[in-house]
């Protein structure tokens, strides 16, 4: 360890002086703040302690000190705080949208057009579009990158110019990892040397992204969460997180892991167990004993899983682990002695102490074994045992069938996503499982399609170290690029006589992935059963070719002398998993790659400051959404009509379309009639920036539900008073013509899944604007209200169904009184016959900043009107 001088001077407030090697650096103090306060430090939750020197840096110290006297004696912060990330990170398929919406308002700005750049540091991993064309075989990666290249030059040329034009923004081409694993591995560091108001300071670091699954951060002592794309557009142009400060729940975990055990299984079971006991909306802070023995990376995939058990986060507090971590990946010396000392002053360091929560959870690792989730949430929790016979109960099924390929059959298996590829442990104990499969002379049958995205560099060098590599390669799992493929959709197409029977003969087909997210239609939309396991479950499951078995008593296959091979034979040991670990996961491993794609540095810039629009372009055109609205003023909305009526766990995925464009949807159809041939469609989440293509996909998933649409799964619906049965697309283009507004009735748990902006533009271009629902998950809600999509909540007890609600019904909505936060509104259902149904609804704005918002029309009319009254001062 380098010697690094450290002293303190006090200042009588809360900041104070850390001179570090000669070298004055200001710090906001919390010990000097809770003297003030009056309360012990230690009492505090960690993740509170973070957001609370947030707090006091953005000026208000009063709120900081009610806060950690509200937090030290274990109650629920009732404030609204401004949160300032100390940076933003995004993602390919909700980045260039942004910049996108960035770039459309600088034509607004009439000579002005440098105001809008980006004030935080901002960085974008282009990691998204990868689509696997091609899998088992050597040249894959090669193949997929390349025509994904070609595929996307015009968005990527867009990127160029963002590169060029917009300060504080750095851009990662594709081919380098998935955004989550950069993060950890290259980007993330405890403490970020920065100047505020001229100052040299030293703060937490901290980050918002524009993915769900940002959390992830969290396993390293990081404070940081999801939002859409909406709100990074704010937080880039300066503006805070507004939001209420969240609820703190402690999360002990205790026991001992049974041996065999992954992260994986473990954050799958934490995934079921916190689901059910209702965090939506909280910040998780895991404590006791059994996190002592997790493992950095472990830790972040339980974070990387919190959208999935509804969490804003999952935080783990900074301890000596997670500087192991940074040494583990690279980072060395100086910095890391001063970021360790600033973490111990700031009491930020884990102390032996239990801080005190408003409510406390507890968990036995202990009770965990082997297990999966599906068939289409990440929260159904399979014991690994149970796999066949939880099939066969979910789908209705006998255990034998007569079809060409069986009920069952594995489509799809593919090693993918940040959430276990990031975690040394699982990658080396998938290798170590295919290298004693390899021994035995087993195969992968051909009807698998087997893939593998590392999530970043790293993993292929120190598999390769280990000699591992190859036998994933032997059994199909050679590398197809470096990207979230699968977990997104981007698994590409099927093997033709494996979706002939799917299609022709109602074969029930399924896949297994290592990612975290398996909602219905989300991995392919022709498979039905989609399972999430660890990276070792991924290559056994692919070795068996189908699920309906149970993995513990039943045999994988056959070896070379026709022998049967049992999962217990080929599961790695703990200690050799350890030992190899030790041996090939090295610092050298994690060295960045500097050198850029000359492919994409070659790529033209399309304009100057202002973006040179192309009026034929099918990706990038310049958006609709800065358009006000009058009915937000007062929150009227008169004689509506209901566009869907959906049941409980709608998911952003049955909302927002995802993966490939088919030929002979709307959306398809719509593109072809501009001359792109249907080898070209690409997928939705590459078009995301043409909202004429995306609303023509909206509610378009198989899978959908409507109870308008008299039975018919996917995107159909009833028009009122006619009674035509349409397309949804079709519908509120009817309705539009009209001048009809429409409304969305649905269940609990609206809009749970990624946090997709689309989820909410998509219905805002149908026309949608309120939605009545009996929850809500997080970040959707504050989706809807970015987009002036009023959200709103059914009471207690009630719901379309138990009101009666048939569809026929012309909705009038209105506020009981003043428009205003958390605001009861008045609903009039009124039936052809006259018959009138009346019933209240609550809007789910809980901050003045949101109410402001919707006021506004959305986060895009306000953030112009703010920008275009700063010109005119």
């Amino acid at each position: 360890m380098s010697y690094v001088d450290i002293q303190v001077k006090r200042n009588p407030c809360c900041s104070e002086a850390m001179i570090i090697n000669g070298r004055r650096l200001k710090v906001w103090s919390l010990s000097s703040l809770a003297q003030r306060a009056g309360i012990n430090i230690s009492d505090v939750p960690y993740a509170g302690r973070v957001l609370v020197e947030s707090i006091a840096r953005s000026g208000e110290e009063h709120v900081a000190l009610l806060a950690l006297n509200q937090l030290a004696n274990g109650q629920k912060v009732d404030v609204e705080i401004a949160f300032n990330p100390a940076r933003l990170i995004m993602q390919d398929y909700t980045g260039i949208p942004a910049l996108v919406d960035l770039a459309a308002m600088r034509d607004r700005m009439e000579g002005n057009a440098d105001a809008i750049n980006p004030v935080v540091p901002t960085m974008m991993v282009v990691d998204h579009s990868l689509l696997i064309e091609k899998s088992g075989a050597p040249d894959a990666q090669k193949w997929n990158e390349t025509h994904e290249m070609r595929r996307n030059r015009e968005r990527y040329s867009f990127l160029r110019w963002a590169e060029h034009n917009f300060t504080n923004l750095k851009i990662v081409p594709p081919g380098k990892g998935i955004v989550h694993q950069i993060n950890l591995e290259q980007v993330a560091f405890p403490v970020i040397e920065k100047e505020i108001q001229g100052e040299l300071c030293l703060i937490p670091d901290s980050v918002i992204g524009t993915d769900s699954h940002t959390t992830m951060i969290n396993g390293l002592g990081i404070l940081g969460w999801g939002v859409g794309g909406l709100e990074a557009e704010a937080i880039m142009l300066g503006l805070p997180v507004k939001t209420r400060f969240p609820q703190i729940v402690g999360v002990k975990l205790h026991g001992q892991r049974q041996a065999g055990v992954s992260a994986a299984d473990l954050a799958l079971a934490l995934t079921s167990f916190l689901r059910e006991a209702g965090v939506v909306g909280d910040l998780l802070e895991f404590i006791g004993p059994a996190t002592v023995s997790l493992k950095a990376a472990e830790r972040c995939t339980i974070a990387n899983m919190a959208p999935e058990y509804g969490a804003m986060g999952a935080y783990f507090p900074v301890d000596e682990e997670t500087f192991n971590f940074f040494h583990q990946t690279g980072r060395e010396g100086e910095q890391l002695d001063t970021a360790r000392e600033y973490c111990r002053l700031q009491r930020i360091f884990k102390e032996d102490s239990t801080p005190r929560y408003a409510r406390e959870l507890v968990f036995d690792v202990g009770s965990v074994s082997l297990c999966v989730a599906g068939p289409s949430h990440p929260h159904q929790k399979v014991p690994l045992g149970q796999l066949g016979e939880s099939f066969r109960k979910a789908f209705e099924l006998e255990k034998f069938s007569t079809e060409t390929l069986p009920h069952g059959t594995i489509a799809l298996a593919a090693i993918t996503s940040c959430t276990n590829t990031s975690n040394p442990e699982a990658m080396i104990a998938a290798g170590l499982l295919a290298q004693r499969a390899v021994l035995r002379g087993m195969k992968v049958p051909l009807h698998v399609k087997t893939s593998f995205a590392p999530g970043s560099t790293a993993v292929t060098r120190y598999l390769a170290h280990a000699g591992l590599l190859e036998p994933l390669q032997t059994l199909g799992f050679h590398i197809v690029g470096y990207g979230c493929t699968t977990c997104n959709g981007g698994g590409g197409e099927l093997f033709p006589y494996v979706k002939e029977a799917i299609e022709k003969e109602g074969v029930i087909a399924s896949s297994v992935l290592s990612g975290n997210r398996n909602f219905e239609g989300r991995i392919h939309p022709l498979i039905r059963a989609n399972y999430l396991g660890s990276p070792a479950i991924v290559v056994a499951m692919a070795i068996a070719g189908n699920i309906n078995f149970n993995p513990e008593t039943d045999p994988l296959g056959l070896d070379i002398e026709c022998k049967p091979v049992y999962l217990h034979e080929l599961w790695p040991d703990d200690n050799d998993i350890r030992t190899i670990v030790e041996k090939s996961v090295r610092p050298e491993s994690f060295r960045t790659d500097a050198q850029r794609s000359l492919e994409w540095d070659a790529l033209s810039s399309n304009g100057g400051t202002n973006f040179n629009w192309n009026d034929k372009s099918t990706y990038i055109v310049r958006p609709p959404y800065f358009e006000q609205d009058s009915f937000i003023q007062n929150g009227i909305i008169s004689s509506a009509r209901p566009l869907l009526m959906l049941d409980d766990d709608i998911s952003t995925d049955h909302i927002s379309p995802v993966g490939a464009i088919d030929a002979t949807s709307v959306a398809g159809k719509y593109l072809m009639t501009l001359g792109t041939t249907s080898s070209e469609l690409n997928s939705f989440g590459s078009r995301r920036s043409n909202h004429e293509v995306m609303a023509r996909g909206a509610f378009s998933n198989e899978r959908l539900k409507n109870a308008l649409a008299n039975g018919i799964s996917g995107g159909w619906t009833r028009i009122q008073p006619t009674g035509d049965i349409k397309t949804v697309y079709d519908a509120a283009q009817f309705y539009k013509a009209n001048s009809i507004s429409t409304i969305i009735l649905a269940g609990e748990r609206y809009g749970c899944g990624s946090s997709r902006d689309w989820a909410a533009r998509g219905p805002w271009c149908l026309g949608v604007r309120a939605v009545i629902a009996k929850s809500f998950e997080r970040i959707h809600r504050s989706n809807l209200i970015a987009m002036g999509i009023a959200p709103l909540e059914f009471e207690p007890g009630e719901g379309w169904r138990e009101l009666g609600l048939n569809g026929s019904e012309s909705i009038t909505i209105e506020p009981v009184s003043e428009l205003s936060t958390e605001a009861l509104m008045q609903v009039y259902a009124q039936r052809p016959a006259g018959e009138v149904i009346q019933f209240q609804v609550r809007l789910n704005i809980f901050s003045d900043a949101e109410l402001m918002i919707f006021k506004s029309a959305g986060m895009l009319p306000f953030l112009l009107e703010r920008f275009q009254q700063n010109k005119a001062n």
